[in-house]
């Protein structure tokens, strides 16, 4: 079993550029980048935290898929 974090599609699916959300939720455009293309081992509890306040999110399950 695996998480992959669907950020970049949820990105898509509200016209949001990874520069924006960087903006928006106070992180590095690297920090999005890197989640955006599933490139850490770790998730930051305050990194999507934070995302998920900027993208109005509710419910940490819609950031996830499991593979």
């Amino acid at each position: 079993m695996e998480l992959e974090l669907r950020l970049k599609e949820i990105l898509k699916e509200k016209g949001i550029e990874q520069k924006e959300l960087a903006q928006r939720a106070g992180l590095t455009e690297r920090t999005v980048s890197e989640l955006c293309n599933n490139k850490v081992k770790r998730y930051p509890k305050e990194a999507l935290e934070k995302i998920m306040e900027a993208l109005d999110l509710r419910d940490l399950n819609e950031l996830f898929d499991v593979k």
